[in-house]
């Protein structure tokens, strides 16, 4: 058990809200961006699994045989849906490439190892179906934001069992939580319910290697130390076990207006993003 004072510094530290005064003004801009995408831009719903969370939304793009952006989106696994997740759906259209949102449903009513399943899946069936898409099977790039990071890493280091596909052409995780044992001791366990086995097995950092040529691990200027630290020891760890990792701060950004850069080629994040997708 860990102290009181512990958990205390802990569960502030897995409150990134209390680095972000505008917060709640981004969820609701997330959701508005959402809702603007879906009524100015064709998308279709498919199922890639049995649970009705397992659906994704699909924009396609202006063109065929374009790269495609796949997002998985975060909070804490237990809140949002892909539904607000579509925020960044006109950027990369109007780029030229399709972008795709990841449901995989939220604790408590899911696990967090059907979620982590539910997301390799995904990928899997985008990888499988990329010609319906639009898409080619080596030219499907994903990113995900927070609990979405860890869901997306945890897809990328399970991925071997999959060599029959051709491995994600980039990822980029953003303020992303690799390592679990320290939630475990947080409110935010109180929907996951792990114990320190699942937290460890669940655990992107005890993983390794990433099945990406290219990954990328960004977080805002304003962060909490915690989040700090575990892009930092995944970054390194990352690139130990063989990743290509490279680190980003995007100045003047926080926990949850940093996704607003990720299509977006005037943004720090979008740039990088952006042109490694047009070099796919």
């Amino acid at each position: 058990m860990i102290d009181r004072s512990t958990k205390e510094r802990l569960d502030a530290d897995f409150s990134p809200s209390r680095l972000a005064p505008n917060f709640e003004e981004v969820l609701k801009e997330s959701a508005e961006r959402s809702r603007k995408a879906k009524s100015r831009t064709g998308f279709t719903t498919y199922s890639y699994g049995r649970h009705p969370a397992e659906a994704v939304d699909h924009f396609p793009a202006p063109k065929p045989g374009a790269p495609l952006q796949v997002f998985v989106h975060g909070g804490h696994w237990q809140q949002s849906s892909k539904d607000e997740a579509s925020f960044s759906a006109l950027d990369f259209v109007d780029q030229g490439y399709g972008f795709v949102a990841v449901g995989y449903g939220l604790a408590p009513g899911r696990t967090l190892p059907e979620m982590c399943g539910a997301v390799w899946r995904a990928l899997c069936w985008i990888r499988d179906n990329a010609g319906e898409l639009g898409t080619r099977p080596d030219a499907v790039h994903a990113s995900g934001s927070s609990a979405g990071a860890h869901l997306l890493a945890m897809a990328l280091c399970t991925d071997r069992r999959a060599p029959d596909r051709p491995p994600l052409a980039s990822a980029c995780l953003l303020s992303g939580t690799y390592d679990l044992e320290p939630v475990r001791h947080t409110y935010v366990n109180d929907a996951l319910g792990l114990d320190a086995a699942a937290a460890r097995e669940h655990s992107p950092l005890h993983a390794l290697p990433c099945r990406t040529p290219r990954l990328l691990l960004a977080r805002g200027e304003f962060e909490t130390d915690e989040y700090v630290r575990q892009q930092k020891e995944f970054g390194s760890a990352a690139r130990q076990a063989g990743n290509q990792a490279t680190e980003l701060v995007v100045p003047g950004a926080n926990h949850f207006d940093l996704v607003f850069g990720l299509g977006n080629p005037t943004n720090p994040l979008g740039t990088q993003v952006l042109t490694t997708m047009a070099a796919s």
